[in-house]
């Protein structure tokens, strides 16, 4: 998947380390994926930025879907509306330093992601 090799390729213009690398990777690889099952599409935004003094990789995900009815339900492990295994938000939450979610139903959905050196 395309995302991944972006999202590693400013992963290590920071140069955060291989464990740090890998984390951000499959967390923008688990919500990207879920945006194209899920979500119908939408678009990923990649930046190198500085947060708190620190360089940071900073993604959007965004897609145009049904949207998340019940966001806490949707954030505990095990939770799926489809054939997963429920692990995909909850998961990619604990991969990264923050993350921040916004969904409403006919909406879509937005993943907010971070990750620091």
């Amino acid at each position: 998947m395309l995302i991944r090799q972006q999202v590693r390729k400013v992963a290590e213009a920071i140069r955060l380390g291989l464990i740090s690398q890998t984390k951000i990777v499959t967390a923008a690889s688990e919500i990207a994926r879920n945006g194209l099952v899920y979500g119908l599409g939408g678009e990923c935004l990649i930046e190198e930025t500085v947060r708190a003094g620190k360089p940071a990789i900073r993604l959007v995900i965004r897609d145009q879907g049904p949207g998340i009815a019940d966001l806490d339900r949707a954030m505990v492990d095990g939770y799926t509306s489809g054939k997963g295994l429920g692990l995909g938000l909850s998961g990619s939450r604990r991969l990264v330093d923050d993350f921040h979610i916004e969904s409403q139903p006919g909406q879509g959905t937005t993943v907010e992601l971070w990750k620091w050196r």
